[in-house]
């Protein structure tokens, strides 16, 4: 068994974390065992399977059990409730277990999530760890990704990280740098920064998928060139992540989620959410917002066509083009 220092916990393989995981194993030496969990099986077993030959993997039943044996736990949850679940519970979350490994001293632990998160929701945990009997050895790190599926599994997310102990930054870049690029895990500022930060990123995001699909149906209205089209946006004022990476357009980029039918992408039901999140925080700190509601309103009615639920969220290229003019 390896020591708590060779030892590293990852727990919820779901779209993002199960190629986050396989990363985060192929990444780290030999020496190191990785421990997984989720709350699906047959994930686990297809983990144990897929990394035979990368080294160690065991599996642990909740949170309390990974922060006994690993002093980095990491966590890639669907959403709050979750959080509070892993985290909160006394009788199996990660603070609980991390205050009966370190009640007698030990060296610190590092317990971090990765997914996109109400802040209300991190800041709890994060408060429930300074509060801890155990506070000055155990640090709580928010650190959401982008780059959605796609980036996941070829490893070049984008990590953004918010922590009160700057100090831990070096060794949490040094775990986030096997699931995404060693220059885009930037350091936000304390706790909650880096879910802000993501949030507001998300707010752009979902805001230009609806914008981009617009402007390209009007001009496959017109029979215009779409490809050509695309190609002039992008080196023009007109440029961005949507039309360049993952153009909405199915044939004009290979490997895309447009391109397959809208499947394997970043849902439009998450894209929604999160949307809503940054509205939520735009009206929490005050700030005047115009394209939230009319994009929220775009987004519910697309997701409420069967043909595009579930669906990548450029999808609403389709939907318009699909759609009668009102």
């Amino acid at each position: 068994m390896s020591s708590p220092d060779r030892t590293v916990a990852f727990i919820g393989l779901g779209v993002m974390g199960y190629p986050m995981a396989i990363n985060l194993r192929k990444g780290l030496p030999s020496t190191h065992t990785l421990l997984v969990c989720d709350v699906v099986p047959s994930a686990l077993e297809k983990f144990h399977s897929e990394t035979s030959n990368h080294g160690p993997v065991e599996t642990v039943q909740n949170g309390f059990d990974a922060i006994q044996r690993a002093n980095t736990v990491i966590t890639m949850l669907p959403g709050s409730a979750a959080v509070k679940d892993v985290y909160l519970d006394p009788s199996t979350g990660v603070i609980a277990g991390a205050e009966k490994a370190l009640a007698n001293g030990g060296t610190s632990k590092i317990i971090m999530e990765c997914g996109t998160i109400e802040t209300a929701t991190i800041l709890e945990v994060a408060k429930r760890a300074r509060e801890s009997n155990v506070a000055r050895t155990l640090t709580f790190v928010d650190a959401p990704v982008s780059g959605g599926p796609m980036g996941a599994q070829d490893g070049s997310l984008t990590f953004m990280v918010g922590t009160d102990n700057k100090d831990v930054f070096p060794a949490v870049k040094s775990y986030l740098s096997h699931m995404g690029k060693a220059d885009a895990v930037f350091l936000c500022g304390d706790v909650g920064a880096g879910t802000a930060f993501k949030v507001i990123n998300n707010y752009l995001s979902a805001i230009t998928s609806l914008a981009a699909s617009e402007a390209l149906n009007i001009g496959a209205k017109m029979n215009l060139d779409l490809a050509l089209l695309t190609d002039v946006i992008n080196v023009s004022g007109g440029q961005c992540w949507v039309t360049s990476k993952s153009n909405p357009v199915p044939g004009i980029q290979a490997n895309v989620p447009s391109s397959r039918d809208y499947e394997g992408g970043f849902r439009i039901e998450l894209c929604a959410k999160v949307l809503k999140m940054g509205s939520e925080l735009a009206e929490m700190v005050g700030a005047r917002t115009v394209l939230d509601k009319p994009t929220l309103e775009a987004f519910g009615e697309a997701m409420g066509d069967a043909r595009y639920k579930g669906k990548d969220a450029r999808v609403v290229y389709k939907w318009l083009n699909e759609s009668e003019k009102k």
